[in-house]
């Protein structure tokens, strides 16, 4: 499998060329185009109960897609629904905790389930559950933006806003607090932040949807009483 990332960073189109029967698992909706001859499966991945958590507490759709190229190989063009960039990874034995929505496409050799985060992620925008991709293998990646990457050494400590967190290493340490009291919670723009402390890799995206649903929302028309 070769993955080519087009027209980054705003509208980014991700080209991947599969060899001859290989497959990738695809998430709901983001097939832009494909070469003759590629095969369609779609089911419940993992099973009914598995594809359930996805769906309800992970944000993903209940049903992947998987797409397998002929003897001959093939190409198939994969984009997000929210305009932004997107990020190849190749995984080797290593997990990574991904926010709600980013999952594009995996190889075969990576799993995807979710993970209970228990109450040091009750705050945060991605909710109680967020999904842990794993094994050996390419994972694509996509973000509402740009994507940023910051390797943390052992023991350095990052603070992000939760609306700006696209990924990070499973090593990685984490607590969700607020970033400050609440008068600056409540008026300052700012909410929840999550502090990081290294070793690992961690994924930002440069904007968030909570923001520009916070600006668009109050511009729309309002609905009128009077008919």
């Amino acid at each position: 499998m070769q993955t080519e990332i087009l027209y980054r960073p705003s509208y980014s189109l991700a080209r991947v060329k599969l060899d001859p029967n290989e497959s990738i698992r695809v998430e709901a909706g983001s097939m832009v185009s494909m070469s003759a001859g590629i095969s369609l499966e779609t089911k419940a991945q993992g099973g009914i109960l598995a594809s359930l958590a996805r769906s309800v507490l992970g944000g993903e759709s209940f049903f992947v897609n998987t797409y397998t190229a002929p003897a001959t190989g093939g190409e198939i063009m994969l984009a997000p629904a929210l305009p932004g960039d997107q990020f190849v990874l190749q995984l080797n034995g290593e997990t990574l905790t991904l926010q709600s929505g980013a999952f594009v496409a995996s190889s075969s050799g990576i799993q995807l389930d979710t993970k209970w985060g228990g109450a040091k992620t009750f705050f945060a925008s991605e909710g109680l559950i967020m999904l842990r991709a794993s094994g050996r293998g390419t994972l694509i990646l996509s973000s509402y933006g740009a994507i940023h990457q910051i390797d943390l050494a052992a023991g350095e400590r990052y603070t992000v806003d939760t609306g700006h967190l696209v990924a990070f290493s499973e090593g990685i340490g984490f607590s969700v607090r607020r970033v400050g009291g609440i008068k600056s919670t409540l008026f300052s723009g700012e909410g929840l932040v999550v502090d990081l402390t290294g070793p690992g890799r961690l994924l930002l995206q440069t904007r968030s949807e909570d923001a520009f649903l916070s600006w668009l929302i109050p511009k729309l028309p309002k609905q009128s009483s009077n008919r």
